[in-house]
């Protein structure tokens, strides 16, 4: 009972920690208006630190296998455990196809953002966050595959109410960045979905 508590505590703390550091590293221009040009150097760091932590909730999610909360516990989706996976599966494929597609035509800005860096292309001329697309899914698909309706109900309202807040965040100091291109840009690209071909210009960041 201790460790499970102890497994879940980590785990809220570990994705509310990733969370915020992402978000720290997303607002470089924000930043380098008092830190000057080392705020890049220090966005770099605040998203190293911040995958570690993301590293460490999906670990927590994983041990809930051998140490799920009691009671909770049997809040299975389905008594036939092969259910949640090929459900897991089914969210997974698709998810990580998206997101190593954006990971690629976002290059290294992905790990590393970079003062010079244009604006890039590729998927990113069809939905302006491939990478929350293919990245936040995949932790209701984990809890899926654990076959845990109380993991799943807990990672979707952590995933809604986070995304919102960090889109926020990023598109405004992508404004700063870019300026009337990216607003440009938002106006023309679906967030998570593409736009009509009418309504969508072809941009090459």
């Amino acid at each position: 009972m201790i460790v499970a508590l102890i497994n879940f505590i980590v785990l809220i703390i570990s994705f509310l920690i990733m969370g915020y550091l992402y978000i720290l590293s997303i607002q470089p221009m924000k930043r380098e208006e008092k830190r000057g040009i080392k705020a890049w150097k220090e966005c770099r760091m605040f998203r190293s630190i911040g995958g570690i932590f993301e590293f460490i909730s999906v670990l927590n999610l994983v041990l809930w296998i051998w140490f799920p909360l009691p009671i909770i516990s049997e809040w299975k989706v389905n008594p036939n455990f092969w259910v949640g996976i090929i459900i897991g599966a089914f969210i997974m494929v698709p998810c990580l196809i998206i997101l190593g597609k954006g990971i690629l035509d976002a290059g290294t800005e992905t790990l590393s953002p970079l003062k010079d860096t244009v604006m890039y292309g590729g998927i990113y001329n069809y939905i302006r966050h491939p990478q929350t697309l293919g990245e936040f899914p995949l932790f209701v698909a984990i809890s899926f595959m654990l076959n845990s309706w109380f993991l799943i109900i807990i990672s979707a309202i952590s995933i809604f109410g986070y995304i919102p807040i960090m889109m926020y965040y990023e598109e405004k100091d992508l404004i700063r960045r870019f300026g009337n291109l990216y607003k440009e840009y938002r106006e023309h690209m679906g967030a998570f979905f593409p736009k009509s071909r009418k309504n969508r210009n072809q941009h090459n960041f």
